[in-house]
């Protein structure tokens, strides 16, 4: 295998992520009361955006600024922009500083860019799993979201192993205890969209 890779700018890799995620939980907010909560009564530094559209995300990336956060913009559930090269320079322009991503031409982009990119991947089987760590390899996110939270053990040890980057896992999170589980089989965080762990966890 090829020398540990570097990160944006020379950087470890998972070396940009500590300012969005360190902890064990990265708050994941479908609506705007949870966002809000979030922003204003949250001790989260970095917030996953997984609705709106390209008119409300101006004022969205204004409101997490006013509180000292950033936005970890989802670009596929995103409504109004294009899912192109061209699509992520304007979101750079906005001041989109990372996101969240499935589809490989997306993660490029964005790292062209000089934004923080966390590819998620779904491991529905062994040949999703293959296929995700050969494309994770070429692209080089910053990290990567395995999908569900509830993966095996060794599955997270192996897509750390061969893609050496930070792997976070979300869905199908419905309590603290299910946090714990997925940091136990070596998850680095847990991405969820419950408000009541949000909270737990922050305590």
């Amino acid at each position: 295998m090829n020398s540990r890779r570097q990160g944006q700018n020379g950087a470890p890799p998972g070396a940009a992520l500590r300012s969005l995620c360190p902890g064990p939980v990265i708050p994941a907010a479908r609506n705007l009361d949870d966002l809000f909560w979030a922003l204003k009564e949250g001790r989260y530094p970095g917030v996953a955006l997984l609705f709106g559209d390209i008119n409300a995300l101006p004022g969205l990336l204004a409101e997490a600024a006013k509180y000292g956060k950033r936005l970890i913009v989802h670009l596929d559930l995103l409504e109004g922009i294009g899912k192109d090269k061209a699509g992520v320079k304007c979101l750079a322009r906005l001041g989109v500083t990372a996101i969240i991503t499935t589809k490989s031409q997306l993660v490029k982009a964005a790292r062209e860019e000089g934004m923080i990119v966390i590819q998620r991947l779904f491991a529905m089987d062994s040949e999703a799993l293959k296929n995700g760590i050969k494309i994770i390899r070429n692209l080089k996110p910053d990290a990567v979201e395995i999908l569900p939270a509830s993966v095996p053990r060794k599955v997270i040890e192996e897509l750390t192993r061969e893609t050496e980057l930070p792997v976070f896992a979300g869905g199908l999170v419905y309590s603290a205890e299910d946090v714990a589980a997925a940091l136990a089989s070596g998850a680095a965080a847990v991405s969820t969209s419950r408000r009541k762990i949000w909270e737990a966890m922050q305590e």
